[in-house]
């Protein structure tokens, strides 16, 4: 067990994908994510629910050292002209937090996956707060 990868011990495929169900659907349903219209219009909400389920399912498994599977693009490239802040970002944070809080991720890979998060604000965020 102690060799299991992040993914394995998320579930794999079905664990991931399950929880990027219900984390998309808060993230749509968030005021603060949604305030940025670069961001809402990224989402494609609500038509583009399923791709965007889809990037983001591809995206975690591949993150979280499952199989190479994300067809998208890095994430300096799919963020460079969304103007993402600094509490923008922490509001997906949080919501991805919450997310693994509902469905009761055990503490060791909740940790783990928010640190993999938390790697990637230099990436994404690229404006400063208002």
């Amino acid at each position: 067990m102690a060799d299991e990868t992040l993914y394995d011990r998320l579930g794999g495929i079905y664990g991931i994908a399950g929880a990027v169900d219900v984390l998309v659907d808060r993230l749509f349903a968030n005021a603060a994510v949604n305030a940025n219209e670069a961001v809402h219009a990224h989402h494609g909400v609500p038509a583009n629910a399923p791709g965007y389920k889809f990037l983001v399912t591809a995206w975690s498994v591949e993150a979280a050292g499952g199989p190479k599977c994300y067809p998208g693009m890095d994430m300096t490239k799919a963020h460079e002209t969304m103007n993402v802040t600094p509490p923008q970002f922490d509001a997906v944070k949080m919501e991805i937090a919450a997310t693994l809080n509902f469905l009761g991720v055990p503490a060791v890979e909740h940790t783990e996956f928010m640190d993999i998060i938390e790697s990637y604000r230099s990436q994404v965020v690229t404006a400063v707060a208002a």
